[in-house]
């Protein structure tokens, strides 16, 4: 009490003050801390994955970002070799059916099983992410032949994707300048330099993947040049994402007639009681190509030394 009363009013209430601020402040970090705490401990909140279905041959896309769902002809053709010259229904096409085996209920994974007439059968498992879908396929000879099958084309409609579908233009072309490969060491706009214009079947435009024969390819214009990399792909209606696909083994990639893009896949001719292992991606990301270049890179290694030799 004595020493209370040698302090000054003024002096009390300055004390006070000086307090109460750095009572404030202590409860101002304390809910700040508790607050990141529960940030950090809380389970993160992850987008959904790409809804994925698959009915009478085509396989159909969705996520909140898409404009409408992006069809997948899947699979369109399972192909034989010596295709680039010759009538695509008397020799290319081996027939096949498609099963469904089964699909989650919230549509990220599906499984099918493909029979061809060769009778080679083809397992296929593909699962989403929210912004990529993934393929794993298992293919097997169970015949005492080598199978005629040498490549497979799964054809991605890309109109409603780009803006460019036939509820927006009756131009079935329009899609191609807003797509791109890579060419020179960097990515080239649809239609690319050396365009070709002649072929048994018109218009379009093949790469052919590095060892291919060219002989083998689909019968539509064939670019002379060998691509950088397995990647073709287009930008959105509003540029604002990037659709690209890839696959390994790859055949080839095609700008097709259906508002489509293509990286077809390499099959080679089974040898008999043979299996083998197929990859590809869909990647439907933000508009950043470094990220998707860098999602390529890691997911196809192989594409690296292909490319390099």
């Amino acid at each position: 009490m004595l020493l209370l009363s040698r302090v000054s009013n003024p002096q009390l209430t300055t004390l006070a003050t000086r307090l109460n601020l750095a009572l404030r402040r202590c409860l101002y970090w304390s809910f700040f801390m508790i607050r990141l705490l529960i940030l950090l401990l809380a389970p993160p909140v992850l987008a959904a994955p790409l809804a994925l279905k698959w009915e009478k041959n085509w396989l159909y896309i969705d996520g909140e970002f898409l404009p409408g769902s992006m069809r997948v002809h899947y699979l369109e053709a399972y192909c034989r070799d010596n295709s680039h010259t010759t009538d695509w229904s008397k020799h290319t096409v081996i027939g096949h059916s498609t099963q469904l085996v089964s699909i989650a209920k919230d549509g990220s994974r599906i499984e099918l099983v493909c029979k061809l007439l060769d009778g080679v059968t083809v397992r296929h498992v593909i699962t989403s992410t929210c912004d990529e879908v993934d393929f794993r396929l298992t293919a097997h000879n169970p015949t005492s032949r080598r199978s005629e099958a040498h490549w497979s084309q799964p054809c991605v409609r890309v109109g409603v994707f780009t803006g460019t579908g036939p509820d927006k233009t009756s131009d079935k072309y329009a899609y191609v300048p807003k797509s791109f490969i890579f060419l020179d060491g960097k990515k080239a706009m649809m239609p690319t330099r050396n365009w070709a214009m002649k072929a048994r079947y018109i218009p379009g435009q093949v790469w052919a993947a590095p060892g291919v024969p060219r002989a083998d390819v689909n019968p539509r214009p064939l670019h002379k040049d060998v691509p950088d990399n397995g990647l073709i792909g287009c930008y959105s209606h509003d540029d604002k994402h990037i659709f690209a696909t890839a696959w390994e083994p790859y055949q080839e990639l095609f700008q097709g007639v259906g508002r489509c893009l293509h990286s077809d896949f390499r099959l080679g001719g089974i040898n008999p009681g043979a299996t083998m292992e197929i990859k590809g991606k869909i990647y439907l990301l933000e508009n950043n190509l470094k990220e998707l270049l860098a999602r390529y890179r890691k997911d196809f290694p192989e594409h690296v030394n292909l490319h390099a030799n």
